[in-house]
């Protein structure tokens, strides 16, 4: 009975080691014409345009060879700039009571209208978080 199992193993492993092949075949074949099938006169100016298209040349490691440029501010993109939260002594206290029911951060945070940072930096300010030991 086990010798049955491990023949058919092998049988399937041998079955999968011809399939591999065949599909490394077919790739190969298929990758070798690729630059013919979108009108590119050879091979290197089928990958040149590929490394274009895909947003850099020849860098390092796979990388672009040049920086890529930093995504727009609100301002240059038109938007306007959010203002800042003003912390205020009542924002503070209402944050102090807030702790005290339960309320996570993220809650306090979207109640007060201010940032999660914003929420742990007056709890640091306030001793309402324990030390790193």
């Amino acid at each position: 009975m086990a010798n049955d199992i491990v023949k058919e193993l092998e049988a399937a492993r041998a079955k999968v080691a011809a399939l591999e092949t065949s599909l490394a075949k077919s790739r190969r074949q298929t990758l070798a014409g690729l630059y013919k099938e979108y009108g590119f006169g050879n091979v290197e100016e089928f990958l040149a345009a590929v490394k274009e298209a895909s947003g850099g040349g020849g860098g390092r490691r796979g990388r672009p060879a040049k920086a890529a440029k930093a995504p727009a501010s609100a301002a240059t993109r038109g938007q306007k700039r959010a203002k800042r939260a003003r912390i205020t002594p009542e924002i503070k206290q209402k944050l102090k009571s807030l702790v005290h029911a339960g309320r996570t951060g993220a809650e306090i945070a979207s109640e007060l209208g201010i940032s999660l940072p914003s929420v742990q930096n007056i709890k640091r300010e306030l001793g309402l978080v324990k030390a790193r030991g």
